[in-house]
């Protein structure tokens, strides 16, 4: 695998990311395996990170899924946090400092940015992919744009 912790998350570093992700779901349709496996997969390959993890759709409130990480809040609901707003609005929610977004959670006082992509499959949201850093303004547009293709394929390669 490619560590992007040396090379840094270039266009060439999501392309690789995106094929080793492609290969490391293939012969795997359970979603509770895939969801783990992204997750590890996502926090041994991406810098600065101190939280990678889903949150589940569960009658319109988000419940904890499979993470990397410190310990989390267990349920969020529908527009509260940034969560819960990338739920509530079914778009990607990129947030530089945490701790000026209106109504954040602050599970881990650690993270200071996040970027929150969500699991829309057939119409129907399954849940949210969360990636949180201790380091402000963690993440690029080019992050973002990388992490959504690669949420397109752990959808496209699980059944859910």
């Amino acid at each position: 695998m490619i560590d992007l912790k040396s090379t840094g998350a270039g266009l060439d570093g999501y392309a690789l990311l995106s094929a080793q992700l492609e290969s490391l779901l293939a012969d795997e349709r359970d979603f509770i395996a895939n969801a783990a496996q992204f997750s590890a997969f996502l926090s041994s390959q991406l810098d600065d990170l101190n939280w990678a993890g889903f949150y589940l759709n569960r009658n319109e409130e988000l419940v904890l899924g499979p993470f990397q990480g410190q310990i989390a809040c267990v349920r969020i609901p529908f527009g509260r946090g940034v969560c819960g707003t990338a739920a509530a609005t079914r778009q990607t929610q990129r947030v530089e400092d945490v701790h000026a977004f209106a109504g954040h959670i602050a599970c881990d006082s650690a993270s200071n940015s996040e970027l929150v992509v969500p699991l829309v499959k057939d119409g129907r949201l399954i849940g949210v992919l969360d990636l949180d850093s201790p380091k402000l303004a963690r993440f690029s547009e080019h992050d973002q744009a990388g992490i959504e293709a690669l949420a397109a394929i752990f959808l496209r390669l699980t059944d859910c």
